[in-house]
């Protein structure tokens, strides 16, 4: 008996104890916050009468017993709306296009000055050269507007391709700057855009925009103004730097435009606010932009295996071209994996490019061509044996100029053959050159014998065997000269080059001893004589496709420090 009335005054306790719990507020207290302080913002305590009725009705627990010394509850105060200092709130509605979304996020000052209204007369005025260039940007202005709108950027800065390079992510200016955003080559090092044999990521769409962003941020921390950030991107940041610094201390204006600059980089603000003018009102410059909708245009796909470009394209379901446009770094025929990592298609191909990618054999190669290193300095002729080639097949697929050697080290395409791994490791393609050494050309010569020359003395003066110099004049190596009396020299030369002096005191040797064992020289002879005593060949053809590459490639950069 007494056991049980021991069980039934604990169930009573419990009982007691858990409803005084039920008393205690929903919501604790904030972290850190005492139960005094919490009671601070609460309500005044309620009037007796609604101590004892209505859902909220304060529950006064017994001064002593299980609840003793539980907090009531209190009745929230309601929360007080703020207005929010910071960026607005994106509208639920998306913008109807991407005109619409880019207007939207205008946030560069303008600039109106004569400059302006010239820019915009000029594009005004060619109408079809504004299609071709918008059209163009069809397939990337989307996804630069996304990642510029991320970084909270103005959105006046997705439209500076149409600037830099018409939305042509092939242009190379004279200067060598390339792709979309026209990096030069330092600075596109600068900012891990890879530049070698197989791939230019200038040209790449994902990495030059992330750079370009990347770098334009940077000058406006650095400058503090947009304008000023654009005329470094242009003109270098050191010159910009260097403006300001003329201007503080003559005490003229720090702005955009009060600095000293060369006209290209004075143009280059106001043709960004002429093209943004016209985005905004077309219908002001009689302009019409096509509809661009506000959705990606293309999606990126993994690839594990090195493919074809022309087997991804059909596959893919796309043109070879379309293809080519959304990927532009690729420099050639094959999509190397681990350089490429992965590839852009248009958005409703993707899902089909990955299907048909799934039936594939996954033990088959999806690539015809692999990279052979050149293991030492050969001729095309040898390098083509080599790789199981043609010599005229090896040139075209590799774009081999003339008169030129395959260099030690240099990457190149050649046939895969059965057993290769799947995808070119990530040492070679990441490191790939295109490297050619100029073949030693022998040209003929005849030139006028001095006075008191002889066989042996003009040998030395041209560093040659005399035995060879008298056995291409049909004498003695010892025999004498009467002045003006004519020689035949074989000199060697740097094909297309415009002089026919010896490369080197070796190599003129090596040349010469090579022609008189064999008899005959295999080179083109240029017809002509030299003046006497010029000692110099006669002036050469017009040098080839090559000689005028190299020609090019060599000439002085443009002088800017743009990029």
């Amino acid at each position: 008996m007494t056991t049980q009335r021991t069980l039934q005054a604990l169930a009573l306790a419990a009982a007691v104890f858990l409803a005084g719990c039920a008393t205690r507020p929903a919501t604790p207290p904030a972290s850190g916050q005492t139960d005094a302080a919490a009671s601070t913002d609460a309500r005044p305590a309620a009037s007796p009468a609604a101590e004892e009725e209505g859902p909220q009705a304060q529950i006064r627990p017994s001064p002593t017993g299980p609840g003793a010394g539980i907090r009531p509850y209190v009745p929230m105060s309601p929360l007080t709306v703020r207005d929010m200092q910071g960026r607005p709130v994106t509208p639920l509605n998306a913008p109807a296009d991407i005109w619409e979304r880019v207007r939207g996020n205008f946030a560069m000052p303008d600039l109106s000055n004569d400059l302006v209204r010239k820019q915009e007369q000029w594009y005004a005025g060619r109408p079809d050269y504004i299609q071709r260039m918008v059209e163009r940007s069809r397939m990337y202005l989307f996804h630069i507007v996304e990642e510029a709108e991320m970084r909270g950027m103005p959105s006046e800065l997705a439209l500076l391709p149409y600037i830099e390079s018409a939305f042509n992510p092939q242009a190379v200016s004279s200067a060598k700057a390339a792709g979309l955003w026209q990096f030069m080559p330092a600075t596109g090092t600068h900012f891990e855009l890879r530049q070698n044999a197989l791939r230019d990521d200038r040209r790449d769409i994902i990495a030059s925009t992330n750079a370009a962003l990347d770098y334009l941020q940077q000058l406006h921390d650095k400058f503090g103004d947009w304008h000023l950030a654009l005329a470094a991107y242009n003109w270098g940041p050191g010159n910009v730097a260097n403006a300001l610094e003329r201007n503080r201390k003559a005490g003229l204006g720090l702005r955009y435009e009060d600095l000293r600059m060369p006209d290209e980089t004075r143009n280059y603000v106001p043709k960004l606010q002429a093209v943004k003018n016209i985005i905004a009102d077309p219908g002001k410059f009689d302009a019409s932009l096509p509809d661009i909708g506000n959705h990606p245009f293309f999606d990126t796909v993994a690839i594990t295996r090195d493919i074809d470009v022309a087997l991804a394209a059909e596959l893919a379901g796309v043109r070879l071209d379309d293809l080519r446009a959304l990927n532009p770094g690729m420099k050639r025929s094959v999509i190397f994996a681990q350089a490429a990592e992965h590839i852009l298609l248009p958005w409703e191909n993707a899902a089909t490019f990955k299907q048909n990618l799934a039936a594939m054999d996954p033990k088959a190669p999806l690539a015809s061509h692999t990279v052979w290193v050149a293991p030492r300095t050969m001729s095309v002729a040898e390098a083509a044996r080599e790789v199981g080639m043609s010599e005229d097949a090896f040139r075209t697929l590799n774009h081999i100029p003339p008169h030129v050697k395959v260099s030690a080290g240099a990457a190149l395409l050649a046939p895969r053959g059965k057993g290769q791994a799947l995808a070119v490791s990530a040492s070679i393609v990441n490191n790939a050159r295109v490297a050619f050494t100029p073949e030693v050309v022998l040209r003929k010569t005849v030139l006028r014998a001095r006075k008191g020359d002889t066989i042996d003395r003009i040998a030395r003066r041209y560093d040659l065997p005399p035995g060879t110099v008298a056995g291409w004049n049909k004498t003695s190596a010892t025999a004498s000269l009467k002045a003006g009396q004519s020689i035949t020299l074989y000199l060697p030369m740097r094909a297309g080059k415009p002089k026919a002096a010896p490369r080197s005191k070796a190599s003129a040797r090596r040349a010469a001893a090579a022609q008189a064992g064999k008899g005959r020289v295999k080179v083109t002879v240029a017809p002509g004589k030299a003046k006497a005593g010029a000692g110099k060949a006669p002036a050469k053809a017009p040098a080839g496709k090559a000689s005028a590459a190299k020609t090019k490639a060599a000439a002085p950069a443009k002088a800017k420090a743009k990029k």
